[in-house]
């Protein structure tokens, strides 16, 4: 494989292309595997879905089943599962990325600079001439994965549309789309959608496991399924940058509300500086805003707050009791992150951004309706 970094990979978690299992979409792979049974195989799919609950992992799965499978399912009948044998050629090239008959589109390092493109560039999609134009393989198919689809500029969405209205023969097209909304309407037409849903706490914690390779401990993924919202990227993201312990110490923090522990507030602030610390405020900003959200769906649905944290359902409780409290929460929730992003943006002191964030919430806890 290549040293360019990979737009479609998570840090500390193996590729998708690498991934043995799918937890939590028995659904989507089932009627992918009944349209290939009754041979309605589609030339393009749409996998959709929040970011990072498997749209690549079963796309990845459906490209090697694909590759590996014959149409009907050979001697055996119909596959029950989109599982490759490890040992299998197919499984073996797309491993090394070394299958002729699949190509990723997705963004690319920038020549120059080293950094991944903000967009997929037309000049990836018009690859799919010389993909195509090469003899087939097993089955006669080839597949394309496009992820995210989203990310595709105007005249790279314009180049695959008009592949997807004039497939080549034995021609396979995956897009991933995490805001499906953003595609040409045409593009989704000419494509069946298997919608992905949010992964819950059991399967959280077996997909956790998988990905970091150490055994599950099921309270700390009931706790990122909360706080990733069934995302197994985004908790990935939020384990590795140690969010479980800082959104604690934020919950912590807000429990003192109306009137907060300054020498608490300031400790978790100085943590904040430095140049290495940046991942650190990013995640800080993102933790408040969103322990922010939780207790304005705590107050707006009056429903018991799911506890991602210690104290935190107490804390729904007294804060967010109604739904006229709620709306006083979620105001503030979209409004201190967005002006602690921008005072970042023209580089004032991080530490100082979380300190207004703090101040304001407790000048804003004071008037609260409740």
């Amino acid at each position: 494989m290549s040293d360019a970094p990979e737009a479609d990979r998570i840090a500390g978690a193996p590729h998708p292309r690498e991934t043995a299992r799918l937890f939590g979409q028995e659904r989507a792979e089932r009627l992918f595997l009944d349209a290939f049974a009754q041979d309605r195989l589609h030339h393009g799919w749409l996998l959709t879905g929040p970011r990072g609950v498997g749209k690549a992992t079963l796309a990845w799965r459906m490209a090697k089943f694909l590759l590996a499978t014959e149409a009907g399912g050979g001697l055996f009948g119909a596959p029950e599962t989109l599982a490759v044998d490890p040992d299998h050629p197919v499984a073996h090239r797309v491993a090394a990325g070394s299958e002729p008959g699949l190509l990723p589109i997705r963004r690319v390092a920038d020549e120059k600079s080293g950094k991944l493109k903000t967009q997929i560039t037309v000049d990836e999609v018009r690859k799919l001439r010389d993909f195509f134009g090469l003899s087939s393989t097993e089955g006669g198919r080839r597949v394309v994965i496009v992820d995210s689809a989203d990310e595709m500029n105007p005249n790279a969405a314009n180049a695959l549309l008009k592949l997807l209205e004039e497939p080549p023969a034995g021609a396979v097209l995956i897009l991933i789309s995490h805001q499906p909304s953003r595609l040409l309407p045409t593009i989704r037409s000419r494509c069946r959608e298997l919608r992905l849903v949010p992964l819950g706490a059991d399967d959280m914690a077996r997909a956790l496991e998988q990905a970091t390779g150490e055994p599950g401990d099921s309270a700390a993924a009931a706790a990122l399924a909360e706080l990733s919202g069934g995302s197994v990227g985004e908790a990935l993201r939020v384990a590795n940058g140690g969010g479980l312990a800082l959104y604690a110490e934020i919950v912590e923090i807000l429990s003192g509300l109306p009137r907060l522990s300054r020498p608490d507030v300031l400790k978790l602030c100085n943590s904040l500086g430095g140049r290495e610390a940046e991942p650190r405020f990013d995640l800080t900003v993102r933790l408040i805003d969103l322990a922010l959200a939780r207790l304005a769906r705590a107050g707006a649905t009056r429903q018991p707050l799911t506890e991602a944290a210690p104290g935190e359902a107490r804390l729904a409780e007294r804060l967010s009791p109604d739904p006229r409290a709620a709306r006083h929460w979620a105001e503030l929730a979209g409004e201190l992150g967005a002006r602690a992003r921008g005072g970042r943006a023209v580089n004032l002191d991080p530490g100082a951004l979380v300190l207004d964030m703090f101040l304001r919430l407790e000048s804003a806890a004071q008037t609260a309706p409740g």
